[in-house]
This record gives structure tokens, C-alpha cells and sequence, in this order.
């Protein structure tokens, strides 16, 4: 019983010396910034984006507006680069319907790639939420996004094979009576061959985002609606959607942005055939610096594709600094 009070009257010292000190720099105004240790915290990580971020991106847009052998600046040709890239129908060819090239196929990894991996990741994150062993039918869904994207393209090559005798999808078809398809082969579904495998990879991923979206929706909301009568589907459409709008907004920009950056998918798959029916830009960039040997013409691609990532950032970050979620 004596302990008590001792203990409670330091505690009541510790609060005064704590207000008094509180006191004391209130009266002395704010404290000065240490720009000496803030720039010595700051350095390492300075130096580290100016090296491997500020000046290679400065060195390809220059590049750009150079000729570029070898990576070196031999002569300047302003905007001769940009002028051949747009004309280039293996970039984008619109005097035929369905457009194509590389620009247009990146456009339909957006529309099909990204749209669907949002649908199933959400269909199956509410639907998974219902069931006893929800984690079980996550993890399976997900072990596709833990295999590297290498050794995720080998694994589809050999599933879309036209060779009846290697490739399942092809097995699977002739043992119900149908030819096997040259999936990778045939210019018209090679693109949506390529986009069903990167759906396959990244549904998983989409799946854990939005999971932990919907289960932070608190339970007794949801509860109410019912009670009051509201059915499934209205619950869906009209709660459970527009609460999880602001994580879905953010997974659909970083699906874009990899969809643009999309390279090692087509490099191991297809090479971008059959012919160039299958390019992206990454990939044009690859082939047109790195094995062709124009840095000049591969640099105004790859600063293309920064110009299309740089207004999706600067909406993801707007995103953020808003407290509406619809």
C-alpha cells in the first residue's frame, strides 16, 4: 500500500519536469533546422538517384536527338529520331483496322491485361472472403506470381506448343476432335495468347490487394445493409465497390505502368513475332539499341515511354494526396 503513493508522486515529478520543458521551448520559439545532418542522412541516397536515375535519363534524352552508334554522340539530328520512330509502321501502323505495332499492342495489353486482372482479382477476393479456407484459395491463386517471369514464360511456351505431342492446351483440344492452334504463330491471337499468360501471372497479386481492401471494410456497415434488405448484388455495386475504388485506382496504375515497361514476357515467347505482330515498346527499344545498335533511335523510344508513364505517376500520386476513395 506504501508503494503505491511513492510511485504516483514521481509520476507526478516526471509530468511537471516534462511540462516545464515543453514550456521552455515553447518560449524559445521553434527549433532552427539541422541542415547539416539532415544533408549527411540525405547524401547517400542523393547520390544514389543522380547516379543510376538523374543522369541516365538525362543521357538517353539527349541521346535522342542524336544519331547514337555505338552509344556515342557522332552527330546531332534534332528531331529526325521521333519523326522516324511515328512513321515506322512496325511502331504504329494506323492506315489498316485494327491498327498495329508496337504502340497499339501496348494499348491492348491495357484495355484486356489490366481490366481483367482487376475483375478476377476482386471477384475472387469477395468471393474467397465467404469460404472456410480462404487463405488456401489465395495461396493458390498467388503461387503464380511467385514464379520469376522467365520461368513463367518457358512453362507457356511449352502449354501453347502448335506440337500436339508437347503442348497441353493443344492435347486438351485434340482430344475433343480440334486441330491444334499455332497460338504463338498466327498474328491475330498471339497478342491475346501473350495477355491471357500475363493474366494468369498476376490475378494472384491483384487478388491479396484487393482481399485486404475488402476486409477492411468494417463488418457491421455491411451487416446493416443487409438487415435493411439490401441484396447481394447492391451490395456489391453500391458499398463494397466504391469503398475499395481508391486501392483498385492505385493496382490499375501499377498494372499500366508494367504493361509499358512489358519486355521479358515477348522476349522469351515470341521475339515479337510471328514477324512484329507481338513488339511492345520495351522490347522495340531492346532490339533497336541493343542488337541494332541505334542508341540515337532506341533512346527516342525508350523517352517515349517514359512521356506515356510520366502523366499515370503524377495521377497516382494525386490519387494519394486525396481523401476521397471515389
Amino acid at each position: 500500500m506504501g508503494v503505491a503513493p511513492q510511485g504516483l508522486e514521481l509520476t507526478r515529478d516526471y509530468r511537471s519536469l516534462a511540462g516545464g520543458r515543453t514550456a521552455a521551448r515553447r518560449a524559445r520559439g521553434p527549433e532552427s533546422p539541422r541542415w547539416g545532418v539532415t544533408l549527411l542522412f540525405l547524401a547517400p541516397a542523393g547520390l544514389l538517384l543522380l547516379v543510376f536515375l538523374v543522369y541516365p535519363a538525362l543521357y538517353t534524352v539527349l541521346l535522342s536527338f542524336n544519331r547514337g552508334r555505338n552509344g556515342i554522340f557522332e552527330k546531332w539530328v534534332g528531331l529526325d529520331n521521333y519523326t522516324r520512330l511515328f512513321a515506322d509502321p512496325d511502331f504504329i501502323n494506323l492506315s489498316t483496322f485494327p491498327p498495329s505495332g508496337a504502340l497499339w499492342n501496348n494499348l491492348l495489353w491495357i484495355v484486356f491485361y489490366v481490366s481483367i486482372v482487376i475483375f478476377l482479382g476482386l471477384i475472387i477476393a469477395v468471393v474467397a472472403a465467404r469460404v472456410r479456407y480462404e487463405s488456401v484459395v489465395k495461396a493458390i491463386v498467388f503461387i503464380p506470381m511467385s514464379i520469376a517471369a522467365t520461368a513463367l514464360a518457358v512453362i507457356w511456351k511449352f502449354v501453347y506448343s502448335p506440337d500436339a505431342n508437347i503442348g497441353l492446351l493443344n492435347a486438351i483440344l485434340g482430344s475433343v476432335g480440334v486441330a491444334p492452334i499455332s497460338w504463338l504463330g498466327d498474328p491475330g491471337i498471339v497478342n491475346f495468347a501473350l495477355i491471357g499468360v500475363g493474366i494468369w501471372g498476376s490475378v494472384g497479386f491483384a487478388t491479396v490487394i484487393l482481399s485486404a481492401a475488402v476486409k477492411s471494410i468494417p463488418a457491421e456497415v455491411i451487416e446493416s445493409a443487409r438487415v435493411e434488405g439490401a441484396t447481394e448484388r447492391q451490395i456489391f455495386f453500391r458499398m463494397i465497390l466504391p469503398m475499395v475504388s481508391l486501392p483498385m485506382s492505385v493496382l490499375a496504375v501499377t498494372l499500366v505502368v508494367n504493361v509499358i515497361k512489358l519486355f521479358d514476357l515477348i522476349y522469351v515467347m515470341t521475339r515479337g513475332g510471328p514477324g512484329t505482330s507481338s513488339q511492345v515498346i520495351a522490347f522495340t527499344m531492346f532490339i533497336q539499341a541493343f542488337e541494332a545498335g541505334q542508341y540515337g533511335y532506341g533512346s527516342a523510344v525508350a523517352v517515349t515511354m517514359l512521356v506515356l508513364l510520366v502523366p499515370i505517376l503524377i495521377f497516382n500520386v494525386r490519387r494519394f494526396r486525396t481523401s476521397s476513395v471515389t
